[in-house]
């Protein structure tokens, strides 16, 4: 049977939200991680029981959260990288911010999007 996880995009305004809002909903006793490799991990890995091995995750007002989630919340969350990037890769995460603050390359939600569609093909729905 599978199982369907609701994520309500009503509910995030940042990507500390969309953790929260998943941890509540998917996460085991609320938490699976507050990074994006923690976020790819659990998807690929199953969450809670076997029984959930099996399942869709439903985001609603799903344009609610691409707009939250969009240039302005992925300039904050690559200036946050930025400060706590190894010096080898600043100057990639410095490419990237420059672009974001143009409004050019993936944002957060597209970051969130591709996560789950690469480790649960088929296993998003964008409501």
């Amino acid at each position: 049977m599978t199982v369907t996880y609701v994520i309500d995009g009503n509910e995030i305004d940042t990507l500390e939200d969309f953790w929260d809002v998943v941890g509540r909903t998917i996460g085991v006793d609320g938490y699976f991680g507050r990074n994006l490799d923690a976020f790819a991990d659990c998807l690929s890995g199953g969450y809670a029981t076997a029984e959930d091995d099996d399942y869709v995750i439903e985001w609603r007002h799903h344009e609610v959260s691409r707009r939250r989630l969009g240039y302005p919340e992925t300039v904050r969350q690559l200036e946050l990288r930025l400060a706590r990037a190894h010096p080898t890769g600043r100057a990639q995460v410095a490419t990237e911010l420059a672009a974001a603050r143009a409004g050019r390359g993936p944002t957060v939600f597209d970051w969130l999007v591709r996560i789950i569609e690469e480790q649960r093909p088929g296993g998003l729905r964008l409501a």
